[in-house]
C-alpha cells in the first residue's frame, strides 16, 4: 500500500486520455491517483463522440434503408427525435459518472474529486468539496490530461451562454425549428446533418473558408456539400459571420454575414475550434505559460520542464484533438513512465467525419505531402464503382484516393468518402504506419463483393 499523499503517478483529468494513462500505469504495478473535478469519462463520453454519434445514427440508418429497393418501401412515418434523445441519454448514463468509478477502484487507483493544481515539482494540490486542500506528491510523474473546451470567436454581439456550443447541441432536449451552425469543420458538419435529419425545418451552415472540411482533400468537402444541399441544408462558404443580434432574451437570433446577408435562427451552434484547458493548473509554478497547449516531445514529456517528470496527453497538448489519439498518447506516456523502451509517438492520424457520406482519412493530404517536398503521385477511384457498393444500394457515391511517395512506393495518405466507409480506414492506417510497399499491398486480396475492392481499383490505377 501507499500513503494517501504520496504515490507513483498523478493524472490530472479523467477523460479518455487520462483514463488510459492511469489504467495502464496501474496495470503495470504503479500506484496512481486520478484527479477530476467534473465527470469521469470526459468530453468524449458525455458531450462529444458518444452522444453525437447517437444523434447521427438514426438518420444514417434511414438513409441507408432508402438506398435499398424493397427496404425503402417499408419505411413509414418520421424519425422520432425523442426516442433518439432517450437512447443518447442512456449511452451517456444520464450524465452521471457513478458507473465509471468501479473499474478504477478495482485497479487500485485512488480517485480524488476536485480541481488539481501543480504547486511545485511533482506536487499537486486538489481543492476538495469541504473547502480544504489535499496535497499529492508523485514519486515518478504527473500527467496532464485536461482536454479542451469550445472556442467562442470574437463576433460582434456574440456572447457565451447566448449560443450553443457542442455541449449544448449534444445534450439537446428540444429541437429548434431553425438552426444556424457557424463552422464547417467535423463538429459543425456532423451536427448540421444530424439536426436536419432529426427534424429541424431549416438548417444553415456558414464556413469562412472556401469549402467545408477544409483540412481534408478538396473533393471531400465538395461531396459533403452536395449531400447537404440535396437534403435541404443551406451551405454558405467563403463568408464569415460578422455580428449576432438578439432583440428579446428568449427570442430568435439574427446573424449578419460578411456579404450583407442575414440569417435568422432559433438557435446558433458555434463550432469554430477548441482552446486548451490549462488555465488554473499552476503551470506558472514550473515555468510554463498557462492558457495554451502544452508543448511535448515525441514521448509526451512536457518540454521546458527539467527532470522529465511532467507529461501532457490528449487534447491539451494540441497534437491531434481526437479521442483515439489521446488514448494512444496516454498508453504511450504510461509505458515511458514505467521505463519501457518505446518508439517515438506516431504522427499518422486517422480521422473520420461521421457525415453521410462519411469522410475517412489518414496521414497526409496531397497538398500536405507536396508541401513537405515528397515525390507525390496520387490515384483515385469512385466509391460506387465496385460491385460491393452496388449490392449495398443505389446512389452509393464518393471518391477514394491514395497519396503515394513515388520514390519509396509506399502510402503516405489515404481518403475514403462514401456511406459507411469508416471500417475501411484502419487497413490504410496499418499500411501507412507499417510503410508497407505497394507491391505487398497488391498481395492483400479484398473479398468479393465488398466495398474494400476499392483497394484493388486504386492499386490497379497506380499500375500494379
Amino acid at each position: 500500500m501507499w500513503s494517501l499523499d504520496e504515490i507513483d503517478v498523478i493524472v490530472i483529468g479523467a477523460g479518455p486520455a487520462g483514463e488510459s494513462a492511469a489504467a495502464r500505469c496501474a496495470d503495470g504495478g504503479l500506484s496512481v491517483a486520478l484527479v477530476e473535478q467534473r465527470l469521469v469519462g470526459g468530453e468524449c463520453l458525455y458531450y462529444g463522440c458518444i452522444p453525437s454519434k447517437a444523434l447521427i445514427r438514426p438518420g444514417d440508418v434511414l438513409a441507408a434503408a432508402r438506398r435499398v429497393p424493397g427496404a425503402a418501401q417499408a419505411l413509414t412515418g418520421r424519425l422520432d427525435a425523442r426516442e433518439a434523445f432517450a437512447r443518447r441519454d442512456e449511452l451517456v448514463g444520464e450524465w452521471d459518472d457513478a458507473a465509471q468509478l468501479p473499474a478504477f477502484e478495482e485497479k487500485g487507483v485512488l480517485f480524488v474529486r476536485g480541481p488539481g493544481r501543480i504547486a511545485d515539482d511533482r506536487v499537486v494540490d486538489v481543492s476538495t468539496s469541504d473547502g480544504g486542500t489535499r496535497r499529492l506528491t508523485a514519486r515518478r510523474a504527473v500527467v496532464l490530461a485536461t482536454g479542451t473546451s469550445p472556442a467562442i470567436p470574437p463576433i460582434d454581439g456574440l456572447r457565451r451562454g447566448q449560443v450553443w456550443d457542442n455541449q449544448d447541441a449534444t445534450a439537446v432536449k428540444e429541437l429548434p425549428e431553425r438552426l444556424l451552425v457557424i463552422g464547417g469543420g467535423f463538429i459543425g458538419a456532423e451536427m448540421t446533418q444530424a439536426f436536419r435529419r432529426l427534424g429541424c425545418t431549416q438548417v444553415t451552415v456558414v464556413e469562412e473558408a472556401e469549402r467545408l472540411l477544409v483540412a481534408e482533400e478538396p473533393f471531400a468537402g465538395e461531396q459533403v456539400r452536395e449531400a447537404f444541399e440535396a437534403e435541404g441544408v443551406d451551405v454558405v462558404t467563403g463568408v464569415r459571420v460578422t455580428a449576432v443580434e438578439q432583440r428579446d432574451t428568449d427570442g430568435p437570433l439574427t446573424a449578419t454575414l460578411g456579404d450583407g446577408r442575414r440569417v435568422t435562427a432559433d438557435e446558433i451552434l458555434v463550432a469554430v475550434g477548441r482552446r486548451a484547458e490549462t488555465e488554473g493548473l499552476g503551470l506558472e509554478a514550473i515555468g510554463l505559460t498557462p492558457g495554451g497547449f502544452v508543448e511535448v516531445d515525441g514521448w509526451m514529456r512536457a518540454t521546458g520542464v527539467p527532470g522529465g517528470w511532467l507529461y501532457a496527453v490528449g487534447d491539451c497538448n494540441g497534437r491531434a484533438l481526437l479521442t483515439h489519439m489521446g488514448k494512444y498518447q496516454g498508453r504511450l506516456a504510461a509505458d515511458v513512465i514505467m521505463g519501457k523502451d518505446v518508439p517515438e509517438s506516431t504522427t499518422v492520424v486517422p480521422r473520420v467525419t461521421f457525415t453521410d457520406p462519411q469522410v475517412c482519412a489518414v496521414g497526409l493530404t496531397e497538398r500536405q505531402a507536396r508541401e513537405r517536398g515528397l515525390p507525390v503521385r496520387t490515384v483515385t477511384t469512385g466509391t460506387g464503382d465496385v460491385d460491393g457498393a452496388h449490392v449495398l444500394g443505389v446512389g452509393i457515391t464518393g471518391t477514394c484516393k491514395l497519396v503515394v511517395d513515388d520514390d519509396r512506393k509506399v502510402l503516405v495518405g489515404a481518403t475514403f468518402v462514401g456511406p459507411g466507409m469508416q471500417e475501411l480506414l484502419h487497413s490504410a492506417t496499418i499500411a501507412i504506419v507499417g510503410e508497407l510497399p505497394l507491391a505487398t499491398l497488391w498481395q492483400a486480396v479484398p473479398p468479393f463483393p465488398t466495398v474494400s475492392e476499392v483497394w484493388l481499383r486504386l492499386l490497379e490505377a497506380y499500375g500494379l
